[in-house]
């Protein structure tokens, strides 16, 4: 089976680029080592994450690294960035209603050149620290709008949905904000380590 996992940094996590097999340090590497301990030699795994990606980079790019690939199972984090990219002085951010239509067009044309591929939607999430504490309200109000949108996508079109802001608020109870996202935005090792039991929770019911 070949697992594809599909997103911006949080996903790229310093993949190697030229080597398909070398999946970074994130969670999407954490998931290889689990699954690929507990069900040897079943799976491909894939990682086509790309730092700094909003979700319509990633449209952009389905023919070359998600179609081409005809994975199995691909699941996909977006939207934090679309948040990100609307502060500054060239603001280039995607706005909640786009995100939502790009994310449908993405999903759409997915299923039908790979009309049984199963896809799992994760939810994007952010915390207060250091990348997002000057405009934390900005974040926090307009992340949790792309998260609603990533939801109506799986609901549009029944994929599961991975829920992370609850699962990293309640983290964050435990200990500060940088020990899970050490910026806000790009988790940590027990960050992504948070993510991968998520993940393997949804896939395990697919």
């Amino acid at each position: 089976m070949k697992i594809l996992f599909q997103g911006d940094s949080i996903t790229d996590a310093g993949r190697d680029w030229n080597n398909d097999a070398q999946l970074g340090r994130g969670y999407a590497h954490l998931v290889e080592a689990s699954l690929g301990y507990s069900e040897p030699n079943q799976h491909e795994f894939i990682n086509k994450g790309i730092s700094g990606n909003r979700v319509v980079d990633l449209y952009a790019r389905i023919k070359r690294d998600i179609i081409n690939y005809k994975p199995d199972v691909m699941s996909v984090l977006i939207g934090v960035n679309d948040v990100w990219h609307e502060i500054g002085d060239s603001p280039n951010g995607v706005d909640a209603d786009k995100f939502f239509k790009i994310y449908c067009m993405l999903i759409e044309e997915v299923k039908e050149a790979l009309p049984d591929i199963k896809i799992m939607i994760l939810e994007p999430f952010v915390l207060e620290a250091g990348a997002t504490e000057n405009h934390w309200e900005f974040f926090k109000t307009e992340t949790a709008k792309r998260a609603e949108m990533a939801k109506k996508v799986a609901e549009k079109y029944n994929l599961p949905f991975i829920e992370l802001q609850k699962g990293f608020d309640e983290l964050a109870k435990k200990a500060p904000n940088s020990y899970w996202l050490g910026d806000g935005v790009h988790p940590t090792a027990k960050g992504h380590e948070f993510i991968k039991n998520e993940w393997l929770k949804a896939y395990k019911n697919l």
